[in-house]
């Protein structure tokens, strides 16, 4: 079981930040992620916040070990093109460790106040599915391209409909939330996918997002087909739980 930490970019500093994702990369996580939200998801929504992408090129050059990514991309903040880009840029920042990890958006107030169209739920989607397409052809046409020629495509979400299609079709990972039977559920359900469109299951890397004290169910999450568990964590940042978690998998 792979294990990666997301550090929550509300009520914090740059500096608390970057001495996080520091020690996870020290203490030899696999993965180091960040949301993609203008405000605080929960507690006080005016809590001090910070931006995405700026803050993965900063993740990238501060670390080593890791892959690095957003958990996840809303895709409808950013022309695909660009998009591209910033991702190649960042890819290279990091030596080849950075994942593309994507998904349709949902956080109502990050759209209202930054004047992006929010829409439906269902129209954010199709928009997502025309622009996957785009990105993928902007990455083979920067000049340089990604550091190992392709940079992974994480989809985020577990819609049965669509989103788990889109992943089937085009991802190297999928991210979803637990408990272990609900992962199941939705897991058996892109497996299914998989099969319709012609893929290989195995191609694609299960990733669940967790609180710290959900890796004590390890073996219930790869029971039920995880393969890489992601801690999400919230200032002050508190490494314990993941620290032996990683000194009893290694």
């Amino acid at each position: 079981m792979k294990i990666g930490v997301q550090i929550q970019p509300q009520a914090t500093t740059v500096q608390a930040m970057r001495d996080a994702w520091k020690r996870a990369d020290d203490l030899g996580v696999d993965s180091l992620w960040t949301w993609d939200h203008f405000y605080p998801l929960f507690g006080d929504p005016n809590a001090e916040h910070f931006e995405c992408y700026t803050l993965l090129a900063a993740m990238a050059a501060d670390t080593t070990h890791a892959t690095v990514g957003a958990l996840v991309t809303c895709y409808s903040y950013r022309n695909p093109q660009l998009l591209a880009d910033m991702a190649r840029t960042i890819d290279h920042i990091s030596n080849g460790r950075f994942v593309l990890g994507i998904g349709s958006g949902w956080f109502e107030r990050d759209y209202t106040e930054y004047g992006y169209e929010f829409g439906t739920a269902p129209g954010r989607l199709k928009i997502l599915q025309a622009g996957l397409p785009v990105i993928k052809e902007r990455l083979g046409k920067l000049n340089p391209g990604p550091v190992n020629g392709k940079i992974p495509l994480m989809i985020g979400g577990s819609g049965e409909k669509v989103t788990l299609r889109l992943v089937a079709e085009h991802a190297d990972q999928c991210n979803m939330f637990g408990p272990p039977d609900n992962f199941k559920k939705k897991n058996d359900i892109l497996n299914e996918w998989c099969a319709k469109v012609g893929r290989n299951p195995k191609d694609i890397e299960r990733t669940v997002t967790v609180r710290p004290e959900e890796l004590g169910n390890v073996d219930e999450f790869a029971a039920a087909g995880a393969d890489h568990m992601i801690v999400m964590l919230s200032q002050p940042f508190d490494m314990s739980a993941v620290e032996k978690f990683v000194a009893s998998t290694r």
